[in-house]
């Protein structure tokens, strides 16, 4: 089993972001989003994990991220969106340096 990692990106009343990693590195991100009853999330997830680990990593989640809120929930939802990493993109640009334009 693997040992998952979250580290919380942002958050508002009712959603949270977090990174997934699994030791050094991301292998995806969760968005969560609370409505009571239901909790609705969508998985970005690497290229790289199998089935297996898909329903581990979800399990997971479950239980250290969605369990821990209080709320309760009839339903956890998860749309798992599986693929490569493009990059991160801004409406404001950036020079090569890192340093805004």
């Amino acid at each position: 089993m693997a040992n998952y990692y979250f580290e919380r990106e942002c958050r508002t009343p009712q959603s949270e972001v977090y990174n997934i990693l699994e030791g050094e590195s991301t292998v995806g991100r969760i968005d969560l989003h609370f409505t009571p009853p239901l909790v609705h999330s969508t998985l970005c997830i690497n290229e790289s994990l199998t089935q297996e680990m898909i329903q581990e990593l979800i399990e997971a989640i479950d239980e250290e991220l969605v369990d821990v809120v209080g709320i309760a929930r009839e339903e956890f939802i998860v749309h798992v969106h599986q693929g490569r990493d493009m990059g991160v993109y801004s409406n404001r640009e950036f020079s090569t340096n890192g340093e805004g334009g």
